[in-house]
């Protein structure tokens, strides 16, 4: 009878942890889609609780297939990569999103685009919006970007 019961649960959690994957990856198919439809821009930027949003103001962000992300404004061009992917840190708490928006630039700590290097929570996503999130490990503080186009 034990057996039964030790065998039966774990068909139902085989069954809702393959049942989770799939939505995680239709989910991530979806923020991949929309992300290559076109332009974005950075509409909030806050770091720490400091308003940044106007470091990025005139800069146009292009997500491409590959995985590079450019950063124009009429002078400047940074170049990048982007992924998604399903959240893989040990240190996440139960808030967290299960999806990670993972952004990279190659500059210096002093530069602005720094503050966007991070493997963001996604927090909500449609084809014209994108909400991120990231909780900061060494000062606890709560990082929000967001994209629309």
């Amino acid at each position: 009878m034990k057996r039964t019961i030790f065998l039966v649960l774990g068909i139902v959690f085989m069954l809702s942890a393959c049942s989770k994957n799939k939505a995680l990856e239709k989910e991530i198919e979806q923020i991949e889609d929309a992300v290559l439809l076109g332009d974005w821009t950075i509409s909030k930027m806050i770091d720490s609780g400091d308003d940044e949003t106007s470091n990025f103001q005139g800069y146009i962000f292009t997500f491409k297939e590959d995985g590079s992300l450019v950063a124009t404004n009429n002078a400047t061009t940074y170049n990048g990569t982007w992924s998604i992917t399903k959240s893989s840190s040990s240190d996440d708490d139960s808030n967290d999103s299960d999806i990670d928006f993972n952004i990279t630039f190659n500059v210096s700590e002093s530069n602005d685009f720094d503050d966007l290097i991070d493997d963001w929570d996604v927090l909500t996503h449609s084809d014209y919006k994108i909400e991120l999130q990231d909780i900061s490990g060494g000062n606890g503080g709560t990082d929000l970007l967001t994209f629309t186009r």
